[in-house]
């Protein structure tokens, strides 16, 4: 399943984010955070698993979602992926891209009883329609 949390700057997207992180995180769960620097670190449980996608050669969201496959592939109990700020962690505005992304990613999950939120910085209502569906 695909979740995207989305609004303007400001609107407290990351602060939802934490806090949906936080309660997940306190159950049985396995939960991998994306994001780009380190701003979440002192946030979040020690038990959720913080990767810094600066620290790796991903650009563009065909690389990313290689690099989330990967992380399934490692970890057969994962629960759930939460990748904050997107367009920083993909380094892409482009929402056509975002949205072939999201199919792929979709695809890919299948069956899984994997859940991925996203944090999107954008106008809900400027969004178009197949990235609208996860809000």
């Amino acid at each position: 399943m695909i979740k995207i949390i989305s609004g303007e700057k400001g609107t407290g997207k990351t602060a939802r984010l934490v806090d949906d992180i936080n309660q997940v995180a306190s159950t049985d769960s396995n939960v991998v955070c994306i994001e780009k620097g380190n701003r979440l670190d002192q946030l979040l449980k020690y038990s959720v698993r913080l990767i810094n996608i600066s620290e790796y050669p991903v650009k563009g969201y065909s690389q990313l979602l290689a690099f989330i496959g990967g992380i399934c592939s490692k970890d057969y109990d994962l629960t759930h992926i939460y990748i904050d700020a997107i367009k920083k962690v993909s380094g892409s505005d482009n929402m056509d891209e975002l949205s072939a992304f999201l199919a792929d990613l979709e695809a890919f999950l299948g069956d899984s009883p994997i859940t991925v939120t996203i944090n999107l910085t954008a106008n809900v209502d400027t969004l178009p329609d197949a990235i609208r569906k996860y809000i």
